[in-house]
């Protein structure tokens, strides 16, 4: 079944140029103009994922980005940004943001971008629902993690997590009691070279731990092993 992408970015040349090479592609794509109309077109058609700029009229691409999280919109986003700013990026990526690239850029490397997120989305919808047993549930004290609905919860309440956010915390489960340095993160979690872009990873953990953790400044659950990394882990009884 053909694929469908919303290009939202202000200038005409770039959506015509993404258009072009996206159709030729294979793809069929929408666009639109400003954050207002990217988030209408967003609603309306349903892409199956949704190119982003980041500076756009009206509302910008982070507002965009974190509206449609906010109405439980989970389709994947590549962020566009003529910034190089470091905030920005990971502000993008923490708000549910899959991947971002920087301006200016290859059209063919934003295709293959689109591929690869479109591949990994595809493998999770095909993911067969499971029994409990079967699923590979993860259970750590009171931190329940379902993968096949993409849900956690601590103490048998719902956590609301952003994509990025969820697998980070199913990773670190499934590699319990181990050191995961945060290159090891970005390349399993993030799935390509972020160039030494840790901050990344950190911003994730700050906001895993404020979900999870009772205390952040002593956490339980994910461990700062200093100089090295982090791991998650059983708590400790009193």
């Amino acid at each position: 079944m053909e694929k469908t992408i919303l290009v939202v970015d202000d200038e005409q040349s770039i959506l015509t140029l993404l258009e072009y090479n996206l159709q030729h592609a294979g793809f069929k794509v929408i666009t639109a103009m400003d954050g207002e109309e990217g988030i209408n077109q967003a609603l309306s058609h349903l892409p199956d994922l949704i190119v982003l700029d980041l500076m756009l009229p009206k509302l910008d691409g982070i507002e965009v980005c974190k509206q449609l999280r906010q109405q439980k919109v989970f389709i994947p986003i590549l962020m566009l940004t003529a910034k190089d700013d470091e905030f920005d990026k990971v502000l993008g990526l923490e708000l549910g943001a899959d991947d971002y690239m920087t301006k200016p850029f290859s059209p063919r490397e934003v295709v293959a971008r689109v591929k690869a997120i479109l591949r990994r989305t595809q493998i999770q919808m095909e993911t067969p629902v499971m029994t409990e047993e079967e699923s590979g549930h993860v259970r750590i004290a009171g931190l329940k993690i379902i993968p096949d609905h993409y849900e956690a919860y601590i103490e048998n309440e719902l956590l609301e997590l952003t994509p990025k956010e969820f697998e980070l915390l199913l990773y670190l489960a499934k590699n319990k009691g181990r050191v995961l340095t945060r290159d090891q993160l970005l390349s399993a979690v993030w799935n390509y070279d972020f160039a030494g872009d840790t901050r990344i990873v950190d911003v994730h953990i700050s906001h895993l731990r404020e979900k999870i953790e009772q205390n952040t400044k002593k956490p339980v659950y994910i461990k700062t092993i200093r100089g090295l990394g982090y791991k998650l882990e059983e708590p400790k009884g009193e």
